[in-house]
């Protein structure tokens, strides 16, 4: 793990994996650490990771707030420390909600933007699409205590997040299989409850944003993901010019698990067409 001081004197933490050239990814949540993203589906093989701990999680400090700005900020100083004039920056989850809010406030300094299982807000018709993704696995033996734990995170009763997660999480996928729960896991080290509590508590909306963007744009959806599915996917394109949206066929949230050479093979080759 490396680590760089910001202005105001946090310490930033990132891992770097992989050889070829540099795609800085932002986890999601908010509260989880780059170990989320493992290798991005062996995205590594021909891309260097560098898997920012975002902060308040993993080896970062913690930030004077949980603000998009303040996320957006700090993904600007590690730019400026890493020596790109311009990066590829792939945002997952809540991460791509920070890499919207990043691609609007800093368009010089972006040269491709990916967005992973994100979305731009919470909508009524985000909602209905969770709940029918949701009912439909009602009939697995993980399901109560997977939406319960969905539910107690909802209400901020959140004393071990790592725990949480791991309970909630086949949920995040289109089926669920027992060998996905080592990378569950290990995915969850460094994560902190502070930044979604705090997020939570704020809410977001980058609606406004999209039509800012003018980075060429990935958007990466999988179909059968509840909480950023399809209608988020849709929202997104409509806002941003010229945006490329790839769904991937029986894929949850967790897609670079579930669907690795999908992901990958769609990620890669929208890097490559340049």
């Amino acid at each position: 793990m490396e680590s760089f001081q910001t202005s105001d004197g946090r310490k930033l933490a990132y891992t770097t994996l992989g050889t070829g050239p540099t795609l800085v990814c932002h986890p999601g949540g908010p509260g989880f650490a780059g170990a989320e993203l493992g290798d991005l589906g062996g995205l590594s093989a021909t891309r260097t990771l560098v898997l920012l701990d975002p902060r308040g999680t993993g080896g970062s400090d913690a930030g004077p707030d949980y603000s998009l700005d303040g996320y957006a900020a700090d993904i600007e100083q590690l730019r400026n420390h890493l020596g790109l004039a311009r990066m590829d920056l792939l945002g997952f989850s809540f991460g791509a909600v920070v890499a919207i809010q990043y691609a609007a406030a800093y368009p010089d300094s972006l040269a491709h933007l990916v967005l992973a299982g994100g979305l731009a807000a919470f909508t009524d018709e985000g909602q209905t699409h969770a709940n029918t993704v949701i009912a439909s696995k009602s009939d697995q033996p993980w399901h109560a205590d997977a939406v319960a734990a969905l539910a107690q995170e909802e209400r901020g009763e959140i004393d071990d997040m790592a725990a949480l997660w791991v309970r909630e999480a086949p949920l995040y996928f289109a089926q669920w299989d027992e060998k996905y729960r080592p990378a569950v896991v290990a995915g969850a080290v460094g994560a902190s409850a502070a930044p979604l509590l705090a997020s939570n508590a704020m809410g977001f909306d980058v609606r406004g944003e999209l039509n800012l963007i003018s980075a060429p744009t990935l958007i990466v959806c999988g179909r059968d993901d509840f909480i950023c599915g399809p209608p988020a996917a849709e929202l997104m394109a409509r806002g941003i010019k010229g945006a490329k949206v790839v769904y991937l066929e029986n894929t949850g949230h967790m897609m670079f698990i579930e669907q690795a050479a999908a992901f990958r093979g769609a990620v890669s080759d929208f890097l490559k067409a340049g």
